[in-house]
């Protein structure tokens, strides 16, 4: 049997449809296929690969930690220099108040802790969310996801969840007393880009605070760099109670945190003890990665110049079927007029060599969130490939 039939037969589906791309090796900016032939990669793993893939320092560290050691115990009891290194780290990139980091696998889990924790330091139980919004697909992460298409099938989810307009000043009312906190992207990726409106963002930072609410930013997909800034809400200067991190976190392996005061985290520590607890959570081997990671984007300092190439990105793409371009840095949706032409478009673009996708609340518009460290000559090559693929599609 091929690696396909093999696909087909033992890995559990979650698309009709996958895309099939058989990946050989991934090396920058790019994934080879079985036959070797390079794609330029445009989605980064959803937004995964902020420095590319298998940067050599990364590589570097995986290795020597796994000369050292590799999971010995459970969360919280060993002491583990990588995962005491790379929280020291975060911790001095991020405000004071976000001194305190609690490690897990995925973005999922960093959405469950920060739930538990806020339940637990207000005393409350209803979460506020956002129409349209993602979190993640656990059942209380999918609790706050604002989209009911992908939640109907699981019902019944957590009580006590409601979900509010984005950037709309009046539904700020319903925060209020009972809320425990408010989940709430900078940057609304899954829904197409949409941005938070600076107004907005004030007068919900305030409203949060006015009614004892805690404001857990998601920058999961938007942290490490993809906004033009190490983090999105730097663009406004407002700052959260809990930060929510993951994907790049882990420079390709499985890591994410939430991260906030350490007055409000040593209270999962006791009645009850072991308030929270993951057993691979801040893995050695991952945060090693991690840290090898954070270094070269601050070294690299890949960031820095890329609301340039996104404007080299807005400029190019310009077509008859395109209707519209939202993007904020290096997180970019194209709106066409249909599911399906994204669907041609991708295929026809992989035929090519440049690998695109689509968003879950926004399934008309074609996803381009690229490695940080792409050049403009590779921007230019993408540009080519993909407004000849809408003259064909």
């Amino acid at each position: 049997m091929t690696n396909r039939q093999l696909f087909q037969s033992f890995v559990a589906p979650t698309s009709e449809a996958p895309l099939g791309f058989e990946v050989a090796r991934a090396e920058a900016c790019y994934l080879y296929d079985e036959a070797g032939k390079a794609h330029l990669d445009l989605i980064s793993g959803i937004s995964v690969a902020n420095i590319g893939h298998r940067h050599p320092k990364v590589v570097a560290a995986i290795k020597a930690q796994a000369d050292a050691y590799l999971h010995t115990m459970v969360y919280g009891e060993h002491i583990q220099s990588p995962q005491v290194q790379l929280a020291q780290l975060l911790v001095r990139l991020l405000p004071a108040n976000l001194n305190s980091v609690y490690f897990t696998n995925s973005g999922s889990e960093a959405t469950e802790g920060a739930m538990k924790l806020a339940k637990r330091v207000t005393g409350r139980t209803e979460f506020v969310s956002f129409e349209k919004s993602y979190h993640g697909s656990t059942q209380g992460a999918l609790s706050l996801m604002g989209g009911e298409y992908f939640k109907q099938a699981f019902r019944p989810l957590l009580p006590d969840t409601r979900h509010i307009r984005f950037n709309n000043l009046e539904d700020l009312q319903q925060i209020t007393t009972a809320t425990a906190a408010v989940f709430c992207e900078t940057i609304k990726a899954e829904a197409g880009v949409q941005v938070i409106d600076a107004n907005y963002f004030k007068a919900l930072r305030e409203r949060c605070s006015e009614v004892g609410a805690l404001l857990v930013l998601d920058e999961i997909q938007t942290g490490l760099g993809r906004s033009g800034k190490l983090f999105s809400f730097e663009h406004w200067n407002i700052a959260p109670d809990i930060l929510l991190l993951g994907k790049a976190l882990g420079a390709g392996l499985p890591l994410a945190a939430f991260i906030a005061d350490k007055n409000f985290m040593q209270q999962l520590s006791y009645q009850p003890v072991l308030g929270h607890i993951t057993t691979f959570g801040g893995n050695p081997l991952c945060c090693a990665a991690s840290k090898a990671g954070i270094e070269v984007l601050l070294e690299n300092k890949h960031w820095m110049d890329v609301c340039q190439r996104e404007t080299l990105l807005r400029k190019g793409l310009v077509h008859p079927k395109i209707k519209a371009i939202r993007s904020f840095g290096f997180l970019m949706a194209m709106e066409l007029d249909s599911f399906d032409t994204c669907v041609k478009l991708m295929h026809a673009a992989m035929a090519k060599g440049v690998l695109v996708d689509w968003f879950l609340f926004a399934e008309n518009c074609i996803r381009i969130a690229p490695p940080l460290c792409i050049t403009e000559e590779e921007l230019q090559h993408a540009i080519t490939v993909l407004i000849s693929c809408l003259d064909e599609c």
